[in-house]
């Protein structure tokens, strides 16, 4: 859509309301997009396979407590089919700033008292823009994802927006939608914040057995 500009958190939180997200390389300047088809994940649309529910109970959950930590976590751990990262220095320290606002939400998964997965992504309105996830341990980060969005659910979220097409996503539930109908749903949910405390629900553990 653009390039240049800063991540001012009033400039990258205008642009999330208008579906467009920063993403750029090391030596490149801030991009910004805006991709056609959207992903995103309508939250009854969640696949909770039998092995993930399964091994949700093997880890323990917090929120909001690292999220730095989880930034550079997704910043460094390997991908599959990737090199490099567009989280860099700037990139998290806007979005610090933005946790401060309590504009940024971390998701965290840990094994015997340590960080092994987790999620970070930005609230606006009725909606949840996943930026990164990371797993040092099979199933931490979409353990994370899962308990995530029965949060959502519970405190009166609309969809997650996923961004780009992925197949770990896609296997979780998420689908390709146009960006034309991704900007309808924009504008109807992301004018009115929902007024909630990021914390865990112990009715929700319960249901997982925690």
């Amino acid at each position: 859509m653009a390039w240049g500009g800063d991540l001012n958190p009033t400039r990258v939180l205008r642009a999330y309301r208008e579906g467009i997200f920063p993403w750029y390389g090391k030596n490149d300047p801030i991009i910004w997009w805006s991709p056609d088809p959207r992903l995103v994940l309508e939250l009854d649309d969640f696949k909770l396979s039998r092995s993930l529910k399964k091994n949700i109970k093997k880890f323990t959950y917090k929120i909001d407590t690292q999220f730095v930590q989880v930034m550079q976590n997704c910043a460094t751990t390997p991908r599959d089919g990737q090199s490099g990262t567009w989280i860099n220095d700037d990139m998290i320290e806007a979005y610090e700033v933005l946790y401060g606002m309590q504009k940024a939400h971390s998701v965290e998964t840990y094994r015997e008292g340590k960080l092994v997965g987790g999620l970070y992504g930005l609230s606006i309105g009725k909606i949840f823009c996943g930026e990164s996830m990371f797993a040092h341990q099979n199933d931490a980060s979409k353990a994370a994802f899962a308990i995530l969005v029965a949060h959502l659910k519970k405190w009166g979220y609309d969809f997650i927006d996923c961004q780009v097409p992925t197949n770990h996503l896609k296997s979780l539930g998420a689908k390709e939608i146009r960006r034309e109908d991704f900007l309808n749903k924009l504008t109807t949910n992301c004018c009115e914040d929902i007024q909630t405390r990021w914390e865990l629900d112990q009715e929700i553990m319960n249901f997982y057995g925690m």
